[in-house]
């Protein structure tokens, strides 16, 4: 049992490791060449948030085998040698919450200040606007922590008589309790009456995990709920409408001419911001057409790589134009997969989570039955799916970001990515990965029951005054199938249809 619980930390110590080179890995190439030897404040923010994302979808796996480690134990001290989750859970949270409303707002400000001015004045705007944000939060965090920071167990009072230590054992299906009268025992005898709340305070860490994973909650059905279906789809969408054969030259020297025209109108409308900015006339105005350059700049972008694609060129044109045709075709397949995964989800939530009481514990017994086949199999098909509904989530905001003018753009892209965009999303990591953990602890609370992410999202978070009606009612898993549902309607009516050139900058036909 020791060596099981010490092999335990020792693959945890391992993958923290493996996790902090992942984070430098995705930093270095994803990039902008401007930010390149410079920036090194917001880039250690990406590295640190990147790595606390990513071990948090990893702690809730860990947490299940944790628990299995203990499983066979008799008493607590035989188990001594394992992680203190709960700990763990509370610090990486605060940690978590810490980096979305103070740090990586703060690195954005430094980021986007005005390069004119000195290190100081930069640094001092910035702590400006991050210390007025800090102290609205607390007041916020304090308030509602004084006044409503409680939970509400409901609990049954139960009581039966004693009687004389028995000299043998008679007990049964029919007899299952002591004495010779009453065939049930108390908590089924017991009244309606008996059921009284139990309110007693929580401690403060735990309330403000609970407060961000409301606010993440939120995020999360509204992204992962158009992710769950827009991820597996988009990829075979793009498959559907990809380049069928190389054009012709004539061909990319028109489509190429056109582009350059809209790209010169576009330079002219950024530039006519630009001045606009330094006149000081940014109103509501101004930020519309500022993010409708963005969009158009996107597109724009987006149009280019297909023509890329759609004429090769160099000496190695016929090689680059075989990657193109395995790259659609490895979109494909991954759709495929990842479509199985979505309906596997929707379904989970579905069968496990709406109807009440269960219809069958569905991925729950999926992951048991895998971990009978082999020890870890099962949890690292747990961590799979707590993955893929991340990737659903910032799939989701990708979409959305896209075809909505009040949420702002900032994709990533393979060497190309400056800070602020970096910044941003993995803010949103950060910040949904906390009620993706939340989610799926209850979602495959049969699997991962007897857990500290369990006993933290489920019966505190589930319990806490004021809130405690949106985990009741399912709010959040009812939107997210409703979402999910919508934006495959979406895609099987508009999604397989080829773009047309109705918007300034799109191919010509």
């Amino acid at each position: 049992m020791g060596d099981f619980n010490l092999a335990l930390v020792i693959v945890a110590i391992v993958v923290c490791v493996i996790v902090f080179i992942s984070s430098i890995y995705l930093l270095v190439n994803y990039q902008h060449p401007d930010d390149a030897n410079q920036a090194y404040f917001p880039k250690f923010v990406v590295v640190f948030g990147l790595s606390i994302a990513m071990i948090s979808i990893l702690m809730l796996p860990a947490d299940v085998a944790n628990r299995h480690a203990c499983r066979h134990a008799i008493y607590n001290g035989a188990c001594n040698l394992t992680l203190p989750m709960k700990e763990l859970w509370l610090a990486v949270y605060i940690v978590d919450a810490i980096l979305v409303f103070f740090v990586i707002p703060f690195a954005m400000f430094f980021y986007e200040g005005d390069q004119d001015k000195s290190l100081g004045k930069r640094i001092k705007s910035s702590l400006l606007w991050v210390v007025s944000t800090a102290v609205v939060c607390a007041l916020v965090l304090g308030i509602l922590y004084g006044v409503i920071g409680k939970v509400d167990f409901t609990v049954r009072h139960l009581a039966s008589g004693t009687t004389s230590f028995p000299t043998s054992w008679q007990f049964s299906n029919n007899q299952p309790c002591i004495g010779n009268t009453a065939r049930q025992c108390s908590a089924f005898t017991a009244s309606v009456a008996s059921e009284k709340t139990w309110t007693m305070r929580t401690t403060f860490p735990e309330y403000v995990v609970a407060l961000a994973t409301i606010v993440g909650s939120v995020l999360f059905t509204i992204f992962g709920g158009v992710g769950i279906a827009s991820l597996p789809l988009g990829l075979i969408t793009a498959f559907i409408r990809r380049p069928k054969a190389v054009i012709t030259r004539s061909q990319y020297i028109k489509e190429a001419t056109e582009l350059g025209k809209k790209a010169r109108e576009l330079k002219k409308a950024a530039d006519g911001l630009r001045q606009e900015e330094k006149d000081g006339a940014k109103g509501r105005k101004w930020r519309k057409n500022v993010k409708a350059v963005e969009k158009e700049l996107l597109q724009l972008e987006e149009d280019v790589n297909l023509l890329e694609e759609a004429y090769p060129q160099g000496e190695k044109a016929e090689t680059a134009w075989a990657f193109t045709v395995l790259g659609y075709l490895a979109k494909f397949i991954l759709g495929i997969i990842g479509l199985i995964v979505s309906i596997a989800w929707v379904a989970h939530i579905i069968i496990y989570l709406l109807v009440d009481p269960p219809l069958s514990p569905f991925l729950n017994e999926v992951f048991i039955k895998l971990d009978d086949v082999w020890g870890l199999l099962g949890t690292a098909a747990f961590a799979f799916f707590c993955f893929y509904l991340l990737l659903a989530v910032i799939a989701g905001a990708m979409m959305l970001g896209l075809k909505l003018v009040f949420i702002t753009i900032h994709p990533m892209k393979w060497g190309a990515t400056l800070m602020n965009s970096f910044l941003f999303n993995v803010g949103l990591i950060l910040l949904c990965s906390i009620s993706v953990i939340q989610f799926c602890a209850t979602a495959f609370g049969y699997y991962a029951q007897a857990t500290a992410a369990q006993e933290i999202f489920g019966h505190t978070l589930q319990s806490l005054r004021g809130i405690k009606y949106l985990y009741k009612y399912n709010v959040f898993q009812i939107g997210f199938v409703i979402l999910a549902g919508l934006t495959f309607l979406y895609y099987i009516t508009f999604g397989w249809r080829r773009k047309k050139p109705s918007a300034r900058f799109q191919l010509s036909s």
